[in-house]
């Protein structure tokens, strides 16, 4: 697939093309870069919970997972006990996930550890490659890479949980590490990281 020209004369991807949800998501935020703590945890924790489902679902759910997990702040996430996994395994309104509610408390606790060290954003910036994908079509743009790879295998070192290397460069592509804009879309090195 290639991209899709909409109404507004603007080339996008099929993904971004039709839902107005994820059109705005792609013309605004995807692939911009998030350098800041809280940012990256934000970013993270949808990420572990977008796998196996659609971002669609996520992006839907984004303002009940803020509600839900406190605006995903670290140091209060890091908090929680046994009553707050299970306070969210009963909220209908995010994704009733044991493993993943169970994740981000910890990835919340890796998070706060991981300043003594320099902090979330430096570590996982260190991981951007010296090259980004230049993909024609959504087929061209890979699913995982070395880099992906092994900020996963660190992540985990580190304490952090569901963190594989799919959904590491899934996270990659949405905090602008990489540019998988197709070539020809509108938002191609926009994010000032990559020309």
């Amino acid at each position: 697939m290639s991209l899709v020209v909409g109404a507004d004369g603007l080339g996008r991807p099929s993904w971004a093309a039709h839902d107005p949800l994820l059109r705005d998501y792609y013309d605004t935020e995807w692939g911009m870069p998030v350098r800041d703590e809280h940012g990256l945890f934000e970013r993270l924790s949808l990420e572990a919970f977008q796998s196996g489902l659609s971002w669609a679902t996520i992006l839907r759910k984004r303002p009940a997972f803020r509600r839900a997990f406190d605006g995903f702040d670290p140091d209060r996430v890091a908090g929680y006990d046994k009553d707050d996994a299970a306070r969210l395994l009963t909220d209908a309104s995010i994704v009733r996930n044991r493993r993943k509610i169970e994740a981000t408390i910890a990835n919340a606790r890796a998070t706060v550890a991981l300043r003594e060290s320099g902090g979330l954003a430096d570590f996982i910036w260190s991981f951007q490659p010296t090259e980004t994908p230049r993909p024609l079509t959504q087929g061209d743009v890979p699913t995982q890479s070395p880099e992906s790879l092994a900020l996963s295998k660190a992540l985990k070192r580190a304490g952090f949980a569901h963190v594989g290397p799919t959904t590491m460069f899934a996270l990659m592509e949405a905090v602008g590490i990489l540019d998988t804009h197709l070539l020809g879309s509108h938002r191609r090195g926009t994010s000032g990281v990559w020309s």
